[in-house]
């Protein structure tokens, strides 16, 4: 079988991964990734962030300046936690190469995995979060949901 290997947000595909326990099932992604194998994943849980956890934004940029050094990843609680956002994306380009996938399939608005737009204060910008940044400069094509 040769189906293509898919990284996907897991709170698109139902998990209660999202930082207040609830999931963002997409009917259109399950659709779009049919025939595919799909890889869930939630960087921020492999960052080492629980969930439930508190709403986090990238400071100013976005995803491609966190990784760059040049902004940082805030918790509404004031907390850094840009190196949780750092080393989620870093394990989840690791479980792409492991298992194949070119692809993945992301969460707009998230930090994590923004792919054309994030939150900050509370209001959708453009830009990519850091998982998605990370992914698309190592040759995975994202997709936002």
């Amino acid at each position: 079988m040769d189906s293509p290997v898919v990284i996907v947000s897991a709170c698109l595909v139902g998990l209660r991964t999202r930082h207040d326990g609830k999931d963002a099932l997409s009917e259109a992604a399950l659709s779009a990734l049919k025939g595919s194998v799909i890889v869930p994943v939630c960087p921020e849980q492999l960052g080492g962030i629980s969930t439930p956890r508190p709403k986090a934004e990238i400071a100013e940029g976005d995803g491609r300046d966190v990784l760059s050094g040049s902004s940082r990843v805030m918790d509404e609680n004031g907390r850094d936690v840009t190196a949780n956002f750092i080393r989620g994306a870093e394990e989840t380009l690791s479980i792409a190469r492991l298992t194949g996938a070119t692809a993945a399939c992301l969460k707009e608005r998230s930090p994590s995995c923004g792919v054309g737009s994030i939150k900050r204060d509370g209001v959708t910008v453009n830009g990519a979060g850091v998982t998605a940044a990370l992914l698309e400069k190592n040759g995975v094509r994202v997709t936002g949901f």
